[in-house]
């Protein structure tokens, strides 16, 4: 009896620092586990892009609310510097598309040592930015998304995947986005948290009206400490068929989380 209450005890504590941040959130991509009512979170994930007309950096200022266990409200205010815009000739550094973000978990599963969660989630990005047509950065367009996150998560290993559909109405550019990434800690679960996590990440783009398609992968590490998140990545394509979208050739994400 008591070795079962001491398993007990033990599967409870890794569930709590699976809940916590026991693997961290993906670096590129998304996950539909929550932090505590009423948690704050301050975070930044700075985006080097590297494309066929030039280089764009977005360094966006993120801060995340949660009312309830399960609701999170978001503002995402992007400052983006580019270069080789308008035929090559157009530098500068402005504020980008500003984003407001809502997330509803509507399922929840929790085993010992394990969960599942599924979430609906919302970006509206208004029309803040200049019209550099740079995407997911600055576009001076209004975009519309609506996505579900499903997520497993365990001692081992982590797995995300996010299907979704953005809708720009003053543009052909509308897409079906889909993003699937697996975490692999190598460090065994503690509290407080202290881990090394492995991401690899993909992400697949169809943009339906111009039936443009392009695959990327991404390749990450991130560090946990206690309420302190620092991660990178590195992104490239893995095929690209566009014409109108801008073919990009590189990305690298330098970012940090930290809970208030």
């Amino acid at each position: 009896m008591r070795n079962s209450r001491t398993a007990f005890f033990v599967n409870i504590l890794l569930l709590v620092c699976l809940s916590v941040k026991g693997q961290g959130p993906p670096i590129t991509a998304d996950k539909p586990i929550m932090l505590g009512s009423n948690t704050k979170l301050l975070k930044t994930l700075s985006e080097i892009r590297l494309t066929e007309s030039g280089t764009q950096i977005m360094m966006p200022v993120m801060f995340h609310y949660l009312p309830t266990s399960n609701t999170l409200v978001g503002l995402h205010a992007p400052f983006v510097s580019y270069t080789g815009r308008n035929n090559n000739e157009d530098n500068g550094f402005t504020i980008g598309d500003i984003s407001i973000l809502g997330k509803y978990q509507f399922y929840r599963k929790d085993q010992m040592g394990k969960t599942m969660r599924l979430v609906v989630k919302t970006l509206q990005t208004l029309p803040t930015g200049k019209s550099l047509e740079i995407d997911g950065m600055s576009t001076g367009r209004y975009h519309s998304y609506l996505g579900f996150v499903a997520g497993y998560e365990s001692i081992k290993y982590g797995i995300s995947n996010e299907i979704g559909y953005n809708i720009i109405p003053s543009s052909r550019k509308d897409e079906l986005r889909y993003k699937l990434g697996f975490g692999l800690p190598l460090k065994k679960p503690s509290y407080p948290v202290n881990q090394v996590n492995l991401y690899f990440e993909y992400q697949s783009s169809w943009f339906t009206q111009l039936n443009e398609f392009m695959l990327l992968y991404a390749q990450g590490i991130q560090y946990a400490i206690g309420r302190t998140t620092i991660e990178a990545s590195v992104q490239f394509p893995l095929l690209q068929n566009l014409e109108i979208v801008e073919q990009r050739e590189l990305s690298v994400f330098l970012g940090t989380r930290y809970i208030l």
